[in-house]
């Protein structure tokens, strides 16, 4: 009976490690189409990248990296020079990673 619990208790797991896993996959994407747009500010832009780098990097933890990622980009959220498209991107990572801090 108690092998089953484990079984069953690394089955979540590795499910929520692949959701958090396609989560990053899909922001990444889209911070990719931040970084490329030369209609966002720069400092937008390499807000974007930092963030990239955070999400790619294995050897944080998930949590730790999506609230990391969701500070940089709360911030830059509320700067007055980035375009209406770029924020709207932002709130769409946002949403996103905050199914992944809960």
């Amino acid at each position: 009976m108690n092998i089953n619990i484990i079984l069953y208790s690394s089955r979540i797991q590795q499910g929520g490690l692949n959701m958090s896993n396609e989560t990053f996959n899909r922001v990444s994407e889209i911070l990719r189409h931040i970084m490329e747009d030369n209609s966002v500010p720069r400092n937008i832009r390499r807000a974007a990248e930092e963030s990239n780098e955070i999400l790619n990097n294995p050897d944080e933890d998930s949590t730790v990296r999506a609230s990391t990622v969701i500070s940089i980009l709360d911030e830059i959220s509320n700067d007055p020079n980035i375009p209406i498209h770029a924020r709207t991107l932002v709130w769409e990572i946002l949403s996103e990673l905050e199914s992944i801090r809960e």
